[in-house]
């Protein structure tokens, strides 16, 4: 999605950070790194002054959304959890209890996204979806592997169209990489890679039952290989 001159509202800012965060919200879900362009040039593409940018970039850093790193650029992040994952981690301080929590909630979450997500997939939302299954795939090592089953789980909530499941998983990154570190880490990546292949072909077919299913199979393995993992 290209950024566009804004229309003047009540206040720049606000109008910037609101083009902005649809850029960012339009853009699929990779596990590549994001720049916007840089100030001088967010600010001729927008119509409005670099103070205006800087002060909209800083804001949205604020929210989770961009990182900047002076001297670099303006890099687009994805840290809107930051905040619950702290609250999480003093709400529930054993580790394993909020492991066995996480898989509870994926259950009742992740297959009715994948059962949307086949009905609702664009051909653009599949591309993206293999482009990630095949990183998964040639992850040269563990942090990659995890960093790239993640992306295809967040990838599928958002190809459900609802944005809401894709809230609720992105609030629980931290926690989501903990429980990878016990299934990728103890078994390794092939499982995942099956399983995705397997969800992926259902969505790919449009057929919702069979995605559903597929999940709801891959998170019950998901939750034996932690049991295993603390046996």
């Amino acid at each position: 999605m290209p950024i566009s001159t804004i229309q003047r509202p009540s206040s720049l800012v606000e109008g910037v950070c609101e083009q902005l965060a649809t850029h960012i919200r339009s853009e699929p879900v990779t596990t590549e790194e994001r720049w916007l362009p840089a100030e001088r040039a967010l600010a001729e593409q927008l119509g409005v002054s670099r103070s205006v940018v800087r002060e909209a970039t800083k804001r949205l850093e604020q929210q989770g959304m961009l990182e900047i790193q002076h001297g670099t650029g303006i890099k687009i992040v994805d840290k809107l959890h930051r905040r619950f994952n702290d609250v999480l981690s003093r709400l529930i301080p054993d580790v394993a209890e909020r492991l066995k929590q996480l898989n509870e909630m994926r259950l009742a979450v992740e297959p009715e996204a994948a059962r949307l997500a086949a009905g609702r997939a664009t051909k653009s939302g599949i591309r993206a979806l293999r482009k990630v299954h095949a990183q998964l795939e040639a992850a040269p090592d563990l942090d990659s592997a995890i960093h790239a089953d993640i992306a295809f789980h967040r990838l599928i909530a958002q190809t459900s169209g609802n944005l809401v499941f894709r809230l609720v998983l992105d609030s629980l990154a931290e926690v989501n990489f903990a429980s990878r570190q016990r299934t990728i880490g103890r078994i390794g990546k092939q499982t995942a890679i099956d399983h995705h292949s397997k969800i992926l072909e259902a969505i790919e077919r449009r057929d919702e039952s069979a995605a559903q299913k597929v999940m709801h199979y891959h998170i019950l393995a998901a939750r034996q290989d932690m049991d295993l993992e603390s046996t």
